[in-house]
């Protein structure tokens, strides 16, 4: 049986996955999937908050103000996320099919890396540097 803290970790986990497809062409693939998990407890109504959480996402972006409305988004849906499991306990192996229980892991045993990975830049005059990994950065011959 799961802890608390393995289940907590699972919502974490899928509230970020679904507010990171939430805004992208991706949605459309899993979202009757997303739905499902709802099938006992007002689906039509989780659609129709799913489907406002796109289009205040989808603009915010536009507008350069997604980050912040991420983040609120990811929190509201991981305590919708602990509650749907709390009350539908086979919604658990549901989550880890559409999800995954656990962040992706690649890399060496010294030197792993875990999570998924959002980058965004604003740069008005200037440089902007982002890398998912390792940067090295060369400027005027030296290293």
């Amino acid at each position: 049986m799961e802890t608390s803290v393995e289940l907590a970790g699972l919502a974490s986990v899928a509230a970020a996955r679904l507010i990171d497809l939430l805004a992208t062409d991706g949605w459309a693939a899993v979202r009757s999937s997303v739905l499902s998990l709802w099938r006992s407890a007002h689906p039509e109504r989780v659609e129709e908050e799913l489907d406002d959480a796109r289009d205040e996402l989808v603009q915010a972006r536009r507008e350069g103000e997604g980050r912040e409305l991420q983040a609120l988004l990811v929190a509201e849906w991981q305590a919708r996320i602990t509650r749907l499991m709390a009350t539908r306990p086979e919604a658990v192996d549901e989550l880890r099919a559409l999800f995954g229980g656990e962040p992706h892991v690649t890399g060496t045993q010294d030197r792993q890396i875990t999570g998924s990975l959002t980058q965004e830049a604003h740069v008005s005059g200037g440089d902007a540097f982002q890398a998912g990994r390792d940067m090295n950065v060369t400027r005027g011959g030296q290293a």
